[in-house]
């Protein structure tokens, strides 16, 4: 025999059990099964997905979490291509998302680097920050450069280079839209790579973030390099969980992990079936594991055998997303364009997309129902904040909802006007662009590879969105395998 043959002969006698069925335990289950490994899935909830979710809105299939997912890497759109879906690739449409707060709203300047301006003297830039403001960030340009590119913090970068105007009004707004984090918890590096390089380089800020832009169109909105699929981002678990069964992998729904423990060279996994008429109670047996659940599950499964993932106490703040179906006319001409970040403390909502704007798929099927039928996403949340949904009744809710779009788009949307609404709750992994998460992380899965037949991923330790939740499963499920059968090998 081959050392090849043999290679795939204990791959096929090796059995991996995936410890959730998010995107995470998803794409892992799908490598370790492309080269024979015996795989199943465990999934404590009623579906697959995790934050990428559907749900039915009067007669809509509409995206309940994540909507679209970055480009940068180029990693999930070659897992939609080879998993079929390349057709129903989808860029949004045109236009810029807008900013609310103080002075009042307006369309986020073009060309900046998370919120940063590359000239505050654009006309853009100035009717939102003021002209104080501009005066102000202009001072970045004249500064002594005595300590530039050694500023850890974002928030407090942008805050002595541009001041609190251009932090407040830009930075801010953005940074909680897209990390739901304070710009002074996140770190520069992270956030946007080469900014403190360029920084050095340049001496100024604002000449950093011309210098990050390049080459690229300038015109092009903040946050246009993302893609989704035409029916939603629920296409891809679809198409996963599609292929997985195709190679011969179980995939269980409802089924809950309680308890894991490593015996001898083999693990045992204690389960809960949720689904059926009465819990059933189960032991399982695994050659290798992977654990992709929340941080919480994980570290609770894991720490028995990595006693280290029980010294920090994850804070996973709430997230709510309030779709709302409208009959609105007023609707029709896009007022906000394709969505609104809002300056944090000026609304009890955090952002808002307009859903039938951005994405013309979901606007041919709305408009199929009513000509002026249009699909918006509320979202409540921060990190470190409850909602300002949380303890309030669906009603109340979807009220609330109604009356902060109305504030975000600037227009007066009455109760006879909702069609329908949707709620989902889900809890949000702290941000890798967080200051020392980074670090923090690294050494969490430092610490499970001491471990034979173990790996870990997810959003809680890859960062949140699919641009780096995806290579890393990649990268995990290949050190797993890799290390689990070579050893075996070795051994041999």
């Amino acid at each position: 025999m081959t050392a090849e043959s043999e290679l795939l002969d204990r791959a096929q006698h090796t059995r991996l059990v995936v410890i959730g069925g998010g995107i995470g335990g998803l794409v892992a289950a799908l490598q370790c099964a492309k080269v024979g490994i015996a795989v199943t899935v465990l999934e404590a909830a009623d579906r697959p997905g995790g934050a990428i979710r559907a749900a039915e809105v009067a007669g809509l299939t509409v995206d309940a979490g994540a909507e679209s997912y970055a480009t940068r890497g180029g990693h999930v759109r070659a897992l939609i291509d080879e998993l079929g879906l390349t057709d129903a690739v989808v860029t949004p449409s045109a236009g810029r998302a807008w900013v609310h707060g103080l002075p009042g709203a307006a369309p986020l300047p073009a060309g900046g680097v998370l919120g940063i301006p590359a000239n505050p003297w654009n006309d853009d830039v100035r009717r939102i920050i003021g002209w104080s403001g501009v005066w102000r960030a202009y001072l970045d340009r004249v500064r002594p450069p005595l300590t530039i590119g050694h500023e850890r913090s974002l928030g407090k970068l942008v805050r002595s280079r541009m001041g609190a105007k251009v932090l407040d009004r830009l930075v801010a707004p953005v940074v909680a839209g897209v990390y739901s984090a304070r710009p002074d918890d996140v770190d520069v590096e992270i956030a946007a790579p080469g900014l403190s390089t360029a920084l050095t380089r340049t001496g100024s800020l604002s000449g950093a973030v011309s210098t990050l832009q390049g080459h690229r169109d300038l015109s092009k909105a903040p946050g246009a390099a993302v893609e989704g699929l035409d029916g939603g981002m629920s296409t891809l678990i679809d198409a996963l969980v599609s292929r997985l069964r195709e190679l011969g992998v179980e995939v269980r729904t409802g089924v809950r992990v309680d308890a894991l423990a490593r015996c001898e060279s083999a693990w045992r996994l204690a389960t809960t079936t949720t689904d059926a008429d009465a819990p059933v109670e189960e032991e399982l047996a695994a050659d290798i594991v992977i654990v992709a659940t929340d941080e919480t599950a994980a570290r609770a499964l894991l720490a028995p055998e990595v006693p280290a993932l029980a010294d920090e106490q994850p804070a996973q703040p709430r997230i709510d997303v309030v779709t709302l179906v409208l009959d609105a006319a007023a609707l029709d001409t896009a007022p906000r364009g394709t969505g609104v970040l809002a300056v944090p403390g000026t609304t009890q909502a955090k952002a808002l997309t307009h859903s039938t704007a951005k994405w013309q798929w979901l606007a041919a099927q709305a408009r199929s129902q009513h000509p002026h039928r249009h699909v918006v996403r509320v979202s409540f949340g921060a990190q470190g904040e409850a909602p300002a949904t949380d303890g309030l009744s669906d009603d109340d809710v979807a009220a609330l909802a109604l009356a902060e779009a109305s504030v975000l788009l600037g227009v007066a949307l009455e109760p006879a006007q909702l069609v329908a609404s949707h709620i989902e709750r889900y809890a949000q992994s702290q941000p890798a662009s967080v200051i020392g998460r980074r670090e923090r992380m690294a050494a969490v899965r430092e610490a499970v590879h001491r471990v034979p037949r173990v790996g870990v991923t997810g959003a809680w330790l890859a960062g949140t969105g699919l641009a780096q939740v995806v290579p890393d499963a990649i990268d995990e499920a290949e050190h797993v395998r890799r290390t689990a059968l070579w050893a075996e090998q070795a051994q041999a």
